[in-house]
């Protein structure tokens, strides 16, 4: 990933579960938040209820492969998570990267400007 780092500490978890905004889809559900850097920090997870170890690395995979795909779109100065749901064994990282380039990435931008273009 070109210009994203990845987020590691659970505090920054926690923060997005907490106070970022979130965009739902039937493969996976977004937190995003701005923060005060210039480039973008990633978080990924994928919890039991995706199925056992196998299921949950190739989710993690195929969220991996779509934000590369669509990572020079995103705005810069985001922590994002990407959290995996039970449907993403169904389909193909192509599926979940036309979503970020699309209707995901409109609904991110949204969001962010909702919460006033401020860092929060």
């Amino acid at each position: 990933m070109l210009q994203t780092e990845i987020l590691k500490r659970n505090k920054d978890f926690l923060m997005l579960y907490q106070r970022g905004k979130t965009v739902v889809s039937p493969y996976v559900v977004i937190y995003v938040r701005r923060n005060r850097l210039k480039y973008n920090r990633l978080g990924i997870t994928a919890g039991k209820k995706v199925g056992g170890a196998v299921q949950r690395n190739r989710a993690k995979r195929v969220i991996r492969a779509a934000y590369r795909d669509a990572e020079l779109l995103f705005p810069k100065g985001i922590d994002m998570v990407i959290v995996a749901r039970t449907a993403i064994g169904e389909i193909k990282s192509t599926e979940l990267a036309k979503f970020l380039k699309g209707q995901g990435l409109r609904r991110i931008k949204k969001s962010l400007s909702e919460s006033g273009g401020k860092t929060i």
